[in-house]
């Protein structure tokens, strides 16, 4: 057996071991799919402005990303976009939220909307650190 390190592999590897761990899981999870779900906020000129993504997975809603424009932060819409991607997954049945979010980013936000540090991964990625929040919906 040979173990070959590639310091730049193709996509086309990496693609294809995610692929057969996803294989994998989708075999033996109680659930048969992870389903994509978004809200935007368009300017005039139909840009966005604002954001978020997430999944929604068996009873939770795993959000990826919430960003807002720097023009309209301050104004509480991170509150409206977080409570509509949060109503939309309550919809789809999902009962807790997952996010994570770095020590320079949103936590006391998360915090104010009623998220909880269930985890903090310390030296992420050398001196910061990344905090896994959850919140029962």
């Amino acid at each position: 057996m040979n173990i070959e390190i590639l310091d730049n592999p193709d996509q086309a590897l990496i693609d294809y071991l995610d692929k057969k761990i996803d294989d994998f899981n989708w075999a033996n999870w109680e659930v048969s799919k992870r389903t994509p779900i978004a809200a935007q906020i368009k300017n005039e000129q139909g840009e966005v402005i604002a954001g978020a993504a997430a999944r929604t997975f068996g009873d939770w809603l795993l959000l990826d990303t919430l960003w807002v424009s720097d023009q309209l932060r301050g104004q509480n819409v991170g509150s409206q976009l977080l409570a509509a991607i949060e109503d939309a997954g309550k919809q789809r049945g999902c009962v807790k939220c997952l996010l994570d979010t770095l020590n320079f980013q949103a936590m006391p936000f998360y915090e104010k909307q009623g998220y909880q540090t269930q985890w903090i991964q310390q030296g992420y990625p050398k001196t910061g650190c990344k905090y896994f929040m959850q919140k029962e919906l």
